[in-house]
């Protein structure tokens, strides 16, 4: 009887059996968290090259083949870019504004059934028109 007790050799196992849903939601937690900062990231880049290139005089369709070459890791569905003023208001010495909105879905079954939302990244950019 005084070795069924002692024995011990099943503990580790049961140890390991709390611990690893927790190791693997903070895992998880930081993949999520990765690629939401590469979409972010990404966003800003391709709010600065809008930006840039409608201060510059870029048409319309150089601007959009921008996008499309500078998102090819994010759902173009997603992504929204304004740009303002519009191509016949802007003048020289004016400001213009590039806004880039990406609504992030997340793709990690444990996290986004935790948040149950997606994460909405936005970013803008200012700069004088030359």
């Amino acid at each position: 009887m005084k070795n069924i007790i002692k024995n011990e050799k099943g503990q580790s196992l049961v140890e390991f059996a709390i611990v690893l849903p927790i190791l693997l939601l903070i895992v998880m937690g930081i993949a999520e968290l990765g690629m939401i900062l590469n979409s972010y990231l990404t966003i800003q880049n391709i709010s600065r090259e809008v930006a840039r290139l409608g201060s510059v005089g870029a048409t319309d369709t150089d601007i959009q083949n921008i996008i499309s070459s500078n998102s090819t890791n994010l759902n173009q569905q997603n992504l929204v870019v304004s740009l303002a003023p519009v191509a016949g208001a802007r003048n020289s010495g004016d400001t213009i504004t590039a806004v880039v909105t990406y609504d992030y879905h997340l793709t990690v079954p444990i996290i986004s059934g935790i948040l149950k939302n997606d994460v909405v990244i936005k970013t803008q950019t200012s700069m004088r028109i030359e």
